[in-house]
C-alpha cells in the first residue's frame, strides 16, 4: 500500500536529492516530486511520521506533513514565497510596460520581459545551459543551442523595444515560445522535479504551472498581435 505525504521546506532539486537519500534505506521505490513539493512511498515505511521527521531533520529544514494538515491558506503562502521573486519582476514589467500607453503595452511589456530575463541568463551562461538541457526538447538534442538561447531572447528584446521588423520579430517569437513550452509540459506531465531556468540558476525556482503560463503567454501575445 502505497504512503503519500507533503514536504515543507522543500525548495529545489538539491532538497529532492537529499530527501531521497535519506528515505531510500527504508524504501527503495520512493519517489520525491518538487511540483508538488511531496514524498510517495511504495509501500508503508517502517518508521512512523515523527520518525521520518526526525531523519529528514538531519538533512535539512524539511517536514513531512499528512495533506489533512496542510491548510489552503498555508498552501498560498507557501507558494508565494517560492515565487515571490518572479511575480514582482513580471508585475514591475508589467506596470512600466504602461508608460506608453495602453495601445502599445504588449510590445513594451514583451521588450522588457526578453531584455531582463535574458539578462538573468547570461549571469551564469553554463549553470543556464545545464539546467534548460534537462527539460527543452531542442537544447537536450542540441546543447549548444542552451548556450544560444539567452541571445535570442535579448536580440528579440531589442527588436520589441526599437519596433525593428515587428512582423517577423513576433514569428520569431511564436516559435521560440511554442518549442520552450513543449519541454515545460512534458516535464510536468512526467512530474519531474527540475529547476526552472527561465530566471537563469540566480534565483533557484523549482518548475512549475508558472512557467507554462510564461511561455504560453508570451505566444499568446506574440499570435494577438499578428492577428490584429
Amino acid at each position: 500500500m502505497t504512503r503519500h505525504y507533503s514536504v515543507q521546506g522543500i525548495h529545489c532539486q538539491a532538497c529532492v536529492d537529499k530527501i531521497k537519500d535519506a528515505l531510500r534505506p527504508y524504501d527503495e521505490g520512493v519517489q520525491v516530486t518538487l511540483t508538488p513539493p511531496a514524498v510517495l512511498f511504495s509501500k508503508d515505511p517502517p518508521l512512523g511520521i515523527d520518525a521520518l521527521n526526525a531523519l529528514l531533520s538531519k538533512r535539512g529544514p524539511y517536514t513531512l506533513v499528512t495533506d489533512q494538515k496542510i491548510s489552503i491558506l498555508e498552501k498560498v503562502r507557501t507558494w508565494f514565497s517560492i515565487y515571490r521573486p518572479l511575480l514582482l519582476i513580471v508585475g514591475m514589467l508589467a506596470l512600466v510596460s504602461f508608460k506608453g500607453g495602453a495601445s502599445h503595452w504588449m510590445t513594451h511589456f514583451m521588450a522588457g520581459f526578453f531584455l531582463v530575463f535574458g539578462t538573468f541568463k547570461l549571469f551564469d551562461l553554463k549553470g543556464f545551459q545545464e539546467a534548460y538541457r534537462t527539460y527543452d526538447v531542442l537544447a537536450a538534442r542540441v546543447p549548444f543551442y542552451g548556450y544560444l538561447y539567452p541571445f535570442l531572447e535579448l536580440i528579440l528584446g531589442f527588436l520589441y523595444l526599437f519596433e525593428i521588423s515587428l512582423k517577423v520579430t513576433l514569428y520569431a517569437t511564436l516559435v521560440l515560445m511554442g518549442v520552450s513550452s513543449i519541454g515545460v509540459i512534458k516535464a510536468l506531465l512526467h512530474k519531474k522535479a527540475i529547476q526552472c531556468a527561465c530566471l537563469g540558476t540566480t534565483l533557484n525556482l523549482p518548475m512549475s504551472t508558472l512557467t507554462v503560463v510564461e511561455d504560453v503567454a508570451m505566444a499568446a501575445m506574440a499570435l494577438w498581435m499578428l492577428v490584429h
